[in-house]
């Protein structure tokens, strides 16, 4: 950072920015190439050698007047450089004359003026001088064409030519001084100094296509007075943009933000003063807007090139980016007032697209790091306060954690800084963030694990789990809303965050399982003697500890409440598996199925009312029930077969399990009804587990 600051002070913006809000007032002479400062240094010493020339052609034509008397010859295009003493003007003011008409020397239709007459109509910033000055060359280059047929002699037309040339000097000045502020002259002069350039050119176009002469004269066309003009843009746009305005930078802003951000506005309000007072004045031939633009923009693009040399900090890197991708085309170059205008102009890009493909790798990078240092912070704040036993915050009667708000913010504003340069480059960072997030979800769920493990005893242990669970919602929302398109990172995401979720249950209804695990001993202790009120006390005692789970979210209420529901029905199931009960007849063995139905009617009821939707447990205890009440071995057969439809991790050991209890069912039945099993029937719903997690042995 220290050498782009260094960078910038060195720059000529260093300048104070000239008092017009468009375009340059100050003498200072910009950097500009080395022709065109050679161009410059012509300029400047052109007024003094002019004064000398023309003092020297005077003074020879007086002597060759003499000489022309006695000679007696007759009158020829030489008499026109004469300078008559008569006609010498005294005290001339080189002011230009900025009010009123000009009056020039010309005569329309009269004699053309001297040498001296039109020096000193073009000192006096008379552009009207133009015309007879062209008027002089011509018939120049027609006494050199006939020079073979007694005309003037070799000497005499350089001599004159030089002195053509002089003046020629002194106009292309004259109209380049005018040119190059504008606006500061009157639209008028304005208009008479762009007609004498249009002249020029259309001159040098002519001389272009005739056919090469041989002559006396030095080839003096083409003189390229709107190549000129070009370059003379060129350097009130490095003037311009190069004076950086004092105070436009916000508080905080760095070295290049300020910088970038006077090259625009200066870029902006510059082109618009184009378009609305100098495209209705310029011809069209000068395409004025698409100068100026492209001039701006050379000198803007070389700026942004010279600072992406530099090791660029996150923040100027970004900014850097933003610049080239989105204000720079959008709000300077599609602005309204500017976008018809440019719209045929082919600016491009401020950078080369491989410049910009490292620029942006470098802020995919940036982001990730910032990223992952934010969340990590985030975390190890969320980590001590379970640490400290602080307990969570309330937020309408749910445990509430700060740390899902906060990382999905992280990530969405890395998301938004990537779409404020391009729409490609925001969904780019959002993979590569999301990517990010779920690394950080593993190290969530880790650290949560060892939280579970280490601070059971803490007085805000079951509140801090709830907390952490509800968290599992805000991120699985965020994740549907902000990112719906991304289907293949959703898993990654969302895994941790199940294996949490599962944990944090697990925790939380470790003491209820424990103080049921007795109570359905008592059915396999007893005999089933007397099985309702066994499930009674099992029941009352689950409705005591529900309120313990209030404060979890509602759709995690429910989620906690089939857990139980499950964990009643295999309970249930456990104890019926456990071979010590033995049934010698029919009426027995539908004696039994008839608490089995009754049972499983009042743990359905009890765990609907209390908020379980798992209603793929209704057939569990019900369909065992009609097994064993079932004789029949070809009815039992088909109660089995539509049972390991329901649950296809129904195996043959739970089955020999259930048919253990019918002592009237022969082994040759028994081993029948086992076959079943064995014939791929279609599953109802296999995605749920139930014999997979009740063990035998």
């Amino acid at each position: 950072m220290l050498k782009m600051m260094t960078f910038f002070q060195g720059l000529p913006g260093e300048r104070a920015v000239p008092e017009s809000p468009h375009f340059p007032r100050s003498p200072q002479k910009p950097p500009s190439t080395s022709e065109a400062e050679s161009e410059a240094s012509m300029s400047e010493a052109s007024s003094e050698d002019l004064a000398l020339s023309l003092e020297v052609a005077a003074a020879q034509d007086r002597d060759e007047e003499e000489a022309v008397k006695e000679k007696k010859k007759s009158k020829g295009l030489g008499h026109m450089f004469r300078v008559l003493k008569k006609g010498k003007h005294k005290g001339h003011t080189k002011a230009v004359e900025p009010q009123g008409q000009p009056k020039a020397s010309t005569v329309p239709g009269g004699p053309l003026p001297t040498v001296e007459e039109l020096k000193a109509d073009l000192e006096a910033g008379r552009l009207e001088a133009a015309g007879p000055l062209l008027a002089l060359e011509h018939k120049l280059q027609a006494a050199a064409a006939a020079a073979a047929a007694g005309g003037p002699s070799e000497a005499e037309l350089v001599r004159q030519q030089s002195k053509v040339e002089a003046l020629y000097v002194l106009l292309r000045d004259q109209v380049l001084a005018v040119l190059r502020r504008p606006l500061e002259a009157a639209p008028e002069r304005l208009r008479q100094a762009l007609a004498v350039v249009s002249e020029q050119e259309r001159e040098d176009r002519l001389a272009a296509a005739a056919d090469p002469e041989a002559s006396v004269l030095a080839a003096t066309r083409p003189r390229r007075w709107l190549q000129l003009w070009r370059r003379g843009v060129t350097q009130a746009a490095e003037e311009r943009l190069g004076a950086r305005a004092a105070g436009q930078g916000a508080e905080g802003s760095s070295e290049a933000e300020t910088a970038f951000l006077h090259l625009g506005r200066t870029m902006k309000e510059d082109l618009e003063v184009v378009v609305e007072r100098l495209k209705p004045l310029f011809p069209a031939e000068f395409h004025v807007v698409a100068a100026y633009a492209e001039s701006y923009h050379e000198y803007f693009a070389a700026q942004l090139a010279a600072m992406a040399q530099f090791e660029l900090c996150e923040r100027d890197t970004y900014m850097l980016l933003f610049w080239v991708q989105n204000l720079y085309p959008n709000d300077i170059i599609n602005s309204p007032k500017l976008a018809a205008e440019l719209q045929d102009v082919r600016l491009g890009s401020l950078l080369p697209p491989r410049q910009i493909r490292l620029l942006e790798a470098t802020f995919l990078s940036n982001e990730v790091a910032t990223v992952n240092e934010l969340m990590t912070r985030a975390l190890e704040l969320e980590s001590q306060r379970w640490a400290q036993d602080v307990p969570p915050q309330r937020l309408d009667g749910h445990c509430h954690s700060e740390l899902a708000i906060d990382t999905i913010q992280i990530i969405s504003q890395g998301q938004a800084k990537g779409e404020g340069i391009t729409v490609e480059l925001g969904i780019q960072t959002s993979q590569v963030l999301l990517m990010e997030l779920a690394g950080f979800l593993r190290r969530y769920q880790h650290d949560f694990d060892e939280f579970l493990e280490r601070c059971r005893q803490m007085r805000n242990y079951k509140a801090n789990v709830i907390a952490n669970i509800n968290n599992c919602l805000s991120f699985r929302t965020s994740m549907e809303q902000k990112w719906p398109t991304l289907q293949h990172i959703h898993g990654l995401v969302l895994g941790p965050l199940n294996e949490l979720k599962s944990h944090g249950f697990d925790a939380l209804l470790q003491n209820l399982f424990s103080d049921l695990k007795p109570l359905f001993k008592r059915f396999s202790q007893t005999r089933w003697a007397a099985p309702m009120e066994i499930l009674d006390q099992i029941l009352t005692t689950v409705a005591k500890r529900l309120p313990e789970f209030s404060e979890l979210q509602d759709c995690f209420q429910e989620e906690l409440m089939e857990m139980v529901h499950l964990h009643l029905v295999k309970e249930y199931i456990i104890r019926l598996s456990k071979r010590r009960l033995v049934l010698h007849t029919a009426e027995q063995q539908q004696h039994l199925a008839g608490h089995i139905h009754q049972s499983a009617e009042l743990i359905q009821s009890f765990c609907m009312q209390n908020g379980s939707h798992a209603t793929w447990l209704d057939p569990a205890l019900h369909k065992l029930a009609e097994i064993i009440r079932l004789q029949d071995p070809s009815a039992i057969k088909i109660e089995v077969a539509t049972y390991a439809a329901w649950y296809p991790d129904f195996s043959k050991d739970h089955l020999n399990a259930i048919l253990a209890i019918k002592r009237n069912l022969s082994s040759s039945d028994a081993r029948s009804i086992r076959g079943i099993l064995d014939i791929h029937t279609e599953s109802h719903e296999s995605s749920h587990a139930l014999f997979s997690l009740i063990k035998l042995g």
